[in-house]
């Protein structure tokens, strides 16, 4: 919804710098742009692609004897889609006009993804940890991170490319392509990679006689989607031109340091509305509450004995539910309140997190020898579905909120701040709840002579190893967590609710840069 919004807005500008008042939300007519719109998809498939293998890796690693605070250092290689809009006006303003505004940084940016993903497929098994060898965390993370980093960058480019790429009564499909190959993408990354990496998962489905391993490693999925990325960028920046997709010549001239200091001084007049303030600390925090549940229960059900390709396996039913959901909830999110439904789904995504917690320790006597029933699976189904219920819900409304507030003066720029700051009010609340996890856990070690070894530190862990014994937890942290972000979300809904409400009720004119100067 937020791209679908920034993109009509931009374009509606250059069509008025144009001189062109027709509108380019009449009907649409994909005849002539089926070529386009086919790049389109694929480009954005293969931005997903790193995304989804962003989220596999903790999966394959939880098992491997690394921390809750490493999956929390390993959490940060989500965080550059959440901030790309810190170098989002450099992409747009610098370029070589001769080669393509967007081909510009498209090119040269999917190209370094193809050679990173090659690079890294040779020492990612040594990475993940062998023959007992701990996981080398540190170069996971930064690998990782400089991937997305680059991810976001073509994602910058391919926003900006769709504008002038299709005919302008279809550019409204750019968004379709942008949700459609993202997760077409991420479910390449995520879903398809860990159940075809899985033994348990091929043994059962897909062989007839059974294997240690399964049809594919990390190391070699990298290597194959490197080589798309090289062999389609090549064909993307010899067949497909640019320079006939420019709506004016003005666009086509690169823009001085001045536009590019304009920019980051429109972002400041927005920061400075109090409406747009207030905003971004309820955004800012409002998932304190969800931490525990968002970040951390998945990884503790693996713990527990799930298979993680069964959790990764269900995300599938839900993809049409959560195409028509936006069509369903429309009704409660096009008044003047559309944060209604938003503080409505609140209190009930708070409770997601203790029947978490009640299904992460009832697992382990649940799974038996067999692994899950599908009497099982089917609760998890249930708590899945309604947590992603909740979660959607408030999206939409968030968005639509977003939608309705954001001066139209500088839409694009205004929607891609709020959006930036929603999306870190996810990551570091998560990044701190994967941190926290090992520091609210208690454990001692079970050799007789080190009774008093509480396991708190590596070197005390090591002492307990050497001596024959092993550390047992007697408090796990995640329930000791589920329990302060209950508190904490309920606590935080007493101001919340407050200050949300009164933030729909002002005036179009609080949140207009225009009649705050």
């Amino acid at each position: 919804m937020s791209l679908t919004r920034r993109k009509r807005s931009i374009e509606n500008e250059q069509l008025v710098e144009n001189g062109d008042t027709a509108p380019i939300s009449g009907q649409s007519n994909i005849k002539g742009d089926e070529i386009n719109i086919a790049v389109l998809l694929f480009l954005y498939t293969l931005q997903g692609i790193p995304l989804g293998l962003a989220g596999a890796v903790p999966m394959l690693l939880q098992n491997k004897g690394i921390t809750y605070t490493q999956q929390a250092e390993f959490s940060f290689v989500n965080w550059p889609f959440s901030i790309k809009l810190l170098w989002a006006p450099i992409v747009d303003a610098i370029f070589w006009p001769e080669f393509g505004r967007r081909k510009t940084w498209l090119v040269p940016v999917q190209y370094l993804i193809g050679i990173v993903m090659i690079i890294m497929s040779y020492s990612m098994t040594d990475w993940l940890g062998q023959h007992e060898q701990a996981p080398r965390m540190t170069m996971l993370t930064i690998s990782f991170l400089f991937l997305n980093f680059l991810a976001a960058t073509q994602d910058i480019a391919v926003d900006g490319w769709a504008l002038t790429m299709l005919k302008r009564r279809n550019v409204g499909h750019a968004s379709t392509c942008n949700t459609v190959g993202q997760t077409a993408g991420f479910f390449l990354g995520y879903v398809l990679f860990l159940a075809l990496e899985s033994p348990y998962f091929c043994n059962k489905y897909i062989r007839t006689v059974s294997e240690e391993t399964g049809l594919v490693t990390l190391s070699g999925f990298l290597l194959f989607w490197g080589w798309v990325f090289i062999v389609t960028t090549t064909i993307v920046a010899v067949f497909k031109h640019e320079a006939n997709d420019q709506i004016n010549l003005k666009e086509s001239e690169p823009k001085g340091m001045n536009d590019i200091v304009n920019a980051y001084k429109q972002l400041l007049t927005i920061v400075k509305l109090p409406a747009v303030r207030t905003l971004a600390l309820v955004l800012f925090t409002a998932k304190i509450g969800f931490c525990a549940s968002d970040a951390v229960s998945g990884l503790k059900l693996v713990e527990a004995g799930v298979p993680r390709e069964d959790m990764a396996l269900l995300a599938v039913p839900l993809v049409p539910v959560q195409i028509i959901m936006p069509v369903i909830l429309a009704k409660y999110t096009t008044g003047p309140m559309p944060l209604s439904l938003w503080l409505r789904a609140f209190p009930l995504r708070l409770l997601v997190g203790p029947l978490a917690a009640a299904l992460v320790a009832l697992t382990p006597s649940l799974l038996g020898d067999s692994g899950p029933s599908y009497f099982y699976l089917c609760i998890l189904m249930m708590l899945y579905v309604f947590h992603q219920t909740c979660l959607y819900c408030m999206f939409v409304a968030v968005m639509a909120f977003f939608a309705k507030v954001s001066d139209p003066a500088v839409g694009g720029t205004y929607m891609t701040l709020l959006n930036t700051v929603s999306n870190l009010g996810t990551n570091w609340p998560n990044t701190l709840a994967l941190w926290a996890i090992d520091h609210l856990t208690y454990k001692t070690c079970n050799a007789s002579e080190l009774t008093d070894n509480t396991c708190s530190t590596q070197l005390e862990t090591e002492v307990c190893k050497n001596s024959g014994g092993t550390c047992d937890v007697r408090i796990d942290g995640f329930y000791i967590e589920v329990v302060i972000c209950l508190v904490a979300g309920f606590l935080w809904l007493q101001w919340g609710k407050k200050t949300i409400n009164r933030l729909q009720r002002l005036p179009n004119t609080a949140w207009q840069i225009g009649r705050n100067r």
